[in-house]
This record gives structure tokens, C-alpha cells and sequence, in this order.
């Protein structure tokens, strides 16, 4: 996992790369800006005839902003830089920079602010704009000429490419300060910043790149994190590995209970995704009436028709068959479709005391456990629970949709404590928590998924991993990144507006089969 940091500690980590490791700014800044255009060109094609106009403000993020400006211009874009600030208001490591390029380009490539109207025609006059204005340190709501600024970034629709984080974003909370630039890359240096993962920093991120620029690793691993970013490599380690021996048997035998009339879908979505994850054995417990309806959608997983209510939901009178049929499970899932139907809800509770194994509560399960959380302390293997955010604002006492996702790194890290449990808050940046209270974020995924069935999905492919004795923090954590990057693949593939959960089914293979062979899903375009 790679650590998240705050901007104090960013400033700290650059404080001793200079004093101890004796590293100058300006070589972190040739890094930095080397990074830049990696990344651009990366994201956004050769820049080599295109007009690529730099903002620089008067720090050194303006100076990393100079640097790229350079560099830019040897891969013969056509570069232009737009100065917030005179000569003498710059940093001493950013005028550095700032001569560097003018001894290059010449200053006719150099506009110093004037007016709103001066920079409008220049943007508008760009192919690529690079936002290197205000850095990790801003605490102030941004106004007057970078105020104005931003607005113009903003209003030119031209790609993004912001340095760092985008300009006006708090670089801990993810909160505009007053403005702040949308962009549609964010090049990030030695680790990532909190704020691109939360609230507003979410939206104005774009997608986020983050640069080695020489930080010692003795250093990084001095910093005090709980939370850290999910990455492809952690995901890698996490997989199962499959020996020439190996029989279905090895795989182990996930057990889900979920459906009722109506709700099918989501059973069989569950199903088939802990099998898409390698599952060797999957059965779905089903009230009687609705099992043939569930069968014709399974052909890999068994069902197993439990007494159910009038209503056609599972009764309290299925709870002795269903202790059975948990007992004989590797891992089992409850949850997907059960509906809240007042005998389900009783019969979610006395299984949940039972649980005695590795358990995925999804869903209606969470709904039926509302008030009733204390319960969850008789489970003898710390479950997963997978709320979103109104999920778990019912779940946790005095608490809304909406400041579930004004904190949501602090929302799951207090419940998956104070439970002693596992807490997958999806939604946006999905976040996992631990019974410690340690947190990782999921970079993947995309708006194309907030569709119905995503979440039945990510439950199927938890008890999957569960099943084939993966530990419940992997299991969490592996199948939330490959979700996020299945729905990534379908989403390049189809589109975000079209894509239904079975697109992201059909990726999961896909998904896995990159990562195994150390070549990161690509994101979804966010455009």
C-alpha cells in the first residue's frame, strides 16, 4: 500500500530530502517537472505542434510549472507561460527555474498577468493548459487574479493537466477554497495527498498520477499514515495462486444467502462474480417459490430452496437449514435482495449470531442489523460489512448521508472500530477499513457504475476470495480494486452512461488477467 499523506507531512518529507539527504529543490524540481510531461504526454498524446500554455504562480509549484514549461518546449510543443507574479515576487528556487526557460525560450514566451481578459485569449488559444498556480500549502480561499484564473482555466473546456493537486483544493480535506481548478490529470509528486481522494477533490482530480521525484524510502517510511492507496501491485499479492493440482475442492465453497420474488437478479449477479473471482463451489440459498426462477439464471452455481413467508421472502422457520447450510460453506455472503420483510429482518439477526466463519453482510442484511449493530460483536470471525453511504449513515447512531461523505475516511475507521470488524463505505473512492481503525482508499472505478447491482457484485467477489482462504483484509481490498478496475475496462469498452452491472461482471476476467501479468487496467476516461 502506498502511504496518503497530509500536506504538513509532504513538507516535512521535502524539508529533510533538502537538509538531510541533501538533495537540492531545484533537482526535486527537474523530477518533478520531468513527471509533468511523462504524464501529459501519457494521458493527453505527443505534444510535439501542439500549444501547451503553463500558469505559474509565484512558488515552487510555479517553479516545477517552469520547469515542465522547458521541457515542453524541447518536445517541440509550442510553449507558452503565463507568470501570476513578477520576477522579483518568486520564490528563490521558482525564479531559478523561471531563468532557466527564459535563457531557452526567450522571454516572448513569457506573459506576465495583466487582465482577465488577456488571459481568456490566451488559454483560449491553447490545445493543453497546465495548472501550476498554488501548491499543497494554500489554506485561504483563493480571490483577485488567481481567483480569476482558475475561473478562466476552468471556462476554456481545454485539457487539464493540474500540478500536484488542482489549484484551489485543500490538500487534506478535498474542500474548494473559495475556486479551484477542475482538471483532467493530476501529476502528484512523492505520495499522494488526501484531499484528491475526498469530497470535492474527487471531482477535480481527474485522473491521478503519482511521480517518484527522489524522496529516500527510509524517510517515507518514518511517516505516521493509517491511510494508504490500494495499488495494483498489493492486489497482485493478494490473488490465489492456482497450482497444476489443483481441484475445485481447493477453491473452497462460497455460501449466499440472498433473493426473493423480484430480487432474483441480484443472487445471480453475487453468484456468478465469486465465481468470475476463481471460487471453486458457489450455492445459493433461495426461497422455494423463486428458486426455479434463480436456477434459469445460474448455470455454474447450485441453489438451495429454503422455507419462505407468504410474501416470498425467507422465513424465520429456514434459520435451522440455513445454520446448516452456512456450517458447510468455506465463506458465505448474506444479503443481495433479501428484502426487509419483518420475519427476513429477525432472521438476519439470529444468523448473524451465528456467524462463525469469513462473512460478507451486504444490503438488506445491513438494513435489518439498523439499531440492532451490538450484534454484530457475537460474530467469532470479524465479517465485512459493505454499506453505502445511507447504509451506514443508518448503521451508525446520529448520522446522515451526507456527513457519512463529508468524512468518509473517518466514518469507517470509527465504526470498523468500534465493532472490531471490516467496513467496505463504497460510493466514490471507495473506502476500507479495518478492526485497528487503518484505512485504504480504492483509486478505481467510475461514475458508469453507480447502476443498479454494482454493490451485489462487489459482495460476489468478496465471498469469493473469502472462499479460497484469502484473509478478510485482501479479500476486501482486492476485490473493491478489481471491481473498480472491471468497471474501468467496461466502461472504456461501452461507455459510462450505458454500462449495466453485468458489463462489470464480464470485465472481472479481464481485470485480473492484467493485473496478474503487472499491467495496471487502464482508467476510464472521466471526461
Amino acid at each position: 500500500m502506498t502511504k496518503i499523506v497530509t500536506a504538513a507531512q509532504m513538507q516535512e518529507l521535502d524539508r529533510r530530502t533538502i537538509a538531510e539527504a541533501h538533495i537540492p529543490a531545484t533537482l526535486l524540481m527537474e523530477r518533478a517537472g520531468s513527471g509533468i510531461v511523462s504524464c501529459l504526454e501519457q494521458r493527453l498524446g505527443p505534444v510535439r505542434g501542439k500549444t501547451v500554455t503553463v500558469v505559474c504562480g509565484k512558488g515552487n509549484n510555479g517553479g516545477d510549472g517552469f520547469v515542465a514549461a522547458r521541457l515542453l518546449r524541447r518536445r517541440h510543443a509550442k510553449v507558452r507561460v503565463l507568470a501570476m507574479a513578477s520576477i522579483s515576487e518568486l520564490s528563490r528556487d521558482a525564479a531559478t527555474m523561471y531563468r532557466q526557460f527564459v535563457r531557452g525560450a526567450g522571454k516572448s514566451s513569457i506573459y506576465f498577468y495583466t487582465s482577465k481578459t488577456q488571459t481568456q485569449t490566451l488559454l483560449q488559444d491553447s490545445d493543453i493548459l497546465v495548472d501550476a498556480l498554488l501548491g499543497t500549502g494554500l489554506s485561504s480561499a483563493v480571490t483577485g487574479r488567481y481567483a480569476e484564473t482558475i475561473d478562466s482555466i476552468n471556462e476554456t473546456g481545454r485539457p487539464v493537466v493540474a500540478v500536484d493537486l488542482p489549484s484551489g483544493l485543500h490538500a487534506d480535506t478535498g474542500t474548494i477554497l473559495g475556486r479551484a481548478v477542475r482538471a483532467s490529470c493530476t501529476v502528484t509528486f512523492g505520495l499522494p495527498k488526501l484531499g484528491l481522494y475526498q469530497r470535492d477533490g474527487i471531482n477535480l482530480a481527474g485522473d491521478v498520477a503519482i511521480v517518484d521525484i527522489g524522496i529516500p524510502p527510509a524517510y517515507i517510511d518514518a511517516v505516521e499514515s493509517r491511510t494508504t492507496l490500494m495499488t495494483e501491485h498489493d492486489v497482485r499479492m493478494c490473488l490465489p495462486r492456482r497450482q497444476p493440482s489443483s481441484h475445485k475442492g481447493t477453491f473452497g465453497h462460497a455460501g449466499i444467502i440472498a433473493g426473493s420474488v423480484g430480487k432474483t437478479g441480484a443472487a445471480a449477479m453475487a453468484a456468478r462474480a465469486a465465481l468470475r473471482v476463481g471460487a471453486g463451489l458457489v450455492t445459493v440459498a433461495v426461497p422455494t417459490s423463486v428458486n426455479d426462477v434463480l436456477e434459469a439464471k445460474l448455470l455454474e452455481a447450485m441453489t438451495a430452496p429454503m422455507p419462505e413467508t407468504k410474501a416470498r421472502t425467507f422465513a424465520r422457520t429456514a434459520l435451522d437449514r440455513l445454520a446448516t447450510f452456512m456450517a458447510a460453506k468455506t465463506a458465505v455472503a448474506i444479503g443481495p435482495g433479501l428484502s426487509t420483510h419483518p420475519e427476513t429482518v429477525e432472521l438476519v439477526q439470529a444468523l448473524t449470531k451465528q456467524l462463525d466463519r469469513p462473512a460478507v453482510l451486504d444490503a438488506d442484511a445491513l438494513n435489518a442489523l439498523t439499531g440492532r449493530t451490538a450484534l454484530l460483536a457475537s460474530c467469532k470471525t470479524p465479517p465485512i460489512i459493505t454499506p453505502h453511504p445511507g447504509e451506514m449513515a443508518r448503521l451508525e447512531a446520529d448520522a446522515t448521508a451526507q456527513s457519512i461523505n463529508s468524512d468518509r475516511v473517518g466514518s469507517a475507521s470509527r465504526f470498523a472500530r468500534a465493532r472490531g470488524l471490516f467496513v467496505v463505505l463504497k460510493g466514490a473512492r471507495t473506502v476500507v477499513a479495518r478492526p485497528d481503525g487503518a484505512v485504504a482508499i480504492c483509486p478505481t472505478g467510475n461514475p458508469g457504475m453507480a447502476t443498479a447491482g454494482t454493490g451485489d457484485v462487489l459482495t460476489g467477489m468478496m465471498v469469493g476470495f473469502l472462499a479460497q482462504g484469502v484473509p478478510s483484509w485482501e479479500a476486501a481490498c482486492a476485490a473493491t480494486y478489481l471491481h473498480g478496475a472491471a468497471g474501468d475496462l467496461a466502461a472504456t469498452r461501452k461507455g459510462q452512461a450505458a454500462m449495466i452491472s453485468g458489463d462489470v461482471i464480464e470485465e472481472i476476467p479481464y481485470a485480473m488477467k492484467l493485473i496478474l501479468e503487472g499491467q495496471p487496467p487502464p482508467a476510464a476516461d472521466l471526461k
